[in-house]
């Protein structure tokens, strides 16, 4: 059988998604060209923008890798990490000087400030210390998301930062990204009328889902936050972003079905490299996963042996050697929110474990016309005539992490903070607690078997 065609994969998601889909024999010809989203201004620093790290992780190491990438505008000049290995790689990375070298986050802000910026990339649970510490020392913040576990911890950040004055950039990275800036300008120019509607899944993949919420630090949520926030909150971020109007009233359903000690192998035992008789078998062996197939990064388990074998004895009781069946995680691996906004449009939103593929699918639906996404291609159909077809390949030159939307971030972050315009920031923390209720709202009406939960903003 042929490999199917981009067309009639994003027709099939349109069938998954419970709409007719539009047989490729009958689509319109192309007949326009979409257009463009208007060129944000940049203004070079006179100086590097500074920063100190807190939490040199994946993301924390992400964001200190950009000074490299843009050395007359970004600069690491500290970092707070426990882990030596990691501590140590920043330090190298970015000769940062033992004075500006610290174990913990509490260090940090025990020395008078030492650079403009504090990038806080602890776990979720860790968020709200640093941030109010950042803050009362003068620190402008890039917070990774999301904000704070709870909402009581996220209005304790706001209202700080509202006290401070302080530039705030939330790792909403996706409204930085080419494919989604270009989404969400063709929706603002009304080509397809007001939005009626829309369907968004994002799946995350089998093996994403197994080392990230049943092995990983986002597995129990009691230990870090609802996962519709810890994956999510950017895809509630943009929903927000796409309707344009507040969201009114929410249910949500889901639950764990797959990653339980009910659907566990027979004879499997607690860490898979104890002699696992479902081994050959099973795609969620950690030596398979890990070391022998590489089917997902290993940057989570802590060793300072970086080699396969130093891997593979982390793995033998650590946490990322444990059967996928009998961890202690919580967090769902299917979950549905539907969504009803101010003036009547509605939204649907899937988050799926279970799935093959990752990639989010999209499908915005308007009173002119309609929209089908999968976040590298999209198409466009007017109901009067017209089809247009846009791909981000051919569009965007850098498309690093998150489509490109990761750097493109810290872009405008420099650019805010050197001109002190937190205008120049799409996700700021305002914009962002909107969707940080909506999530802990459908976590609450998932809870309590779907209620419906309406979304007052109290800040």
């Amino acid at each position: 059988m042929d490999p199917l065609s981009r067309r009639q994969v994003l027709e099939l998601f349109g069938a998954a998604a419970g709409t007719a889909a539009l047989p490729a024999s009958t689509a319109r010809a192309q007949t326009f060209v979409l257009p463009a989203p208007p060129a944000r201004p940049y203004s070079p620093p006179k100086r590097p923008v500074t920063g100190v790290i807190i939490g040199h992780g994946g993301r924390g190491s992400l964001y200190a890798g950009f000074t490299r990438e843009m050395p007359k505008e970004w600069k690491v000049v500290g970092v707070a990490e426990p882990i030596d290995y990691r501590r140590e790689a920043c330090v190298k990375a970015n000769e940062i000087p033992p004075e500006n070298v610290f174990t913990t986050w509490e260090h940090v802000f025990e020395r008078p400030k030492l650079a403009d910026v504090a990038v806080i990339t602890t776990q979720d649970a860790m968020h709200l210390g640093p941030a109010l510490a950042a803050l009362d020392r003068g620190y402008d913040l890039l917070l990774e998301k999301p904000i704070a576990p709870s909402w009581d911890a996220c209005r304790e950040i706001y209202r700080k930062v509202q006290a401070t004055g302080a530039i705030v950039a939330v790792c909403h990275v996706l409204r930085y990204a080419p494919y989604y800036v270009q989404l969400q300008h063709v929706i603002g120019s009304g080509l397809i009328g007001d939005v009626v509607s829309v369907q968004h899944l994002e799946p995350i993949g089998d093996v994403h889902m197994s080392h990230s919420y049943v092995r990983g630090p986002w597995r129990n949520q009691a230990e870090s936050s609802p996962m519709i926030l810890s994956k999510s909150c950017h895809d509630l971020d943009v929903l927000r972003w796409w309707i344009g109007r507040p969201c009114a009233r929410l249910s949500a359903f889901g639950g764990l079905a797959k990653f339980r000690a009910s659907q566990a192998p027979a004879g499997a035992p607690p860490f898979c490299l104890d002699g696992c008789p479902a081994e050959a078998k099973c795609p969620y062996h950690a030596g398979r996963v890990y070391v022998r197939e590489r089917l997902f990064s290993a940057h989570h388990v802590v060793t300072p042996d970086r080699s396969p074998e130093g891997i593979l004895e982390a793995l033998r009781r650590g946490p990322f050697g444990r059967c996928v069946y009998r961890c202690d995680n919580d967090a769902p691996d299917h979950m549905v929110t539907n969504l009803e906004f101010e003036g009547g449009a509605t939204g649907a939103f899937s988050i799926e474990g279970c799935v093959s593929y990752q990639g989010r699918r999209t499908r915005v639906l308007g009173t002119k016309g309609d929209i089908v996404g999968d976040e590298r291609a999209m198409e466009v159909t007017l109901f009067e005539g017209g089809r247009a077809a846009w791909d981000v390949t051919q569009a965007a030159g850098d498309r690093g992490g998150h489509g490109g939307g990761d750097v493109r971030m810290v872009r405008d972050l420099v650019q805010a903070v050197s001109q002190r315009r937190q205008d120049l920031i799409p996700t700021t923390l305002q914009a962002s607690m909107e969707s940080h209720l909506m999530g802990f709202l459908a976590e609450e009406s998932r809870v309590a078997g779907g209620t419906v939960r309406p979304v007052t903003l109290d800040l």
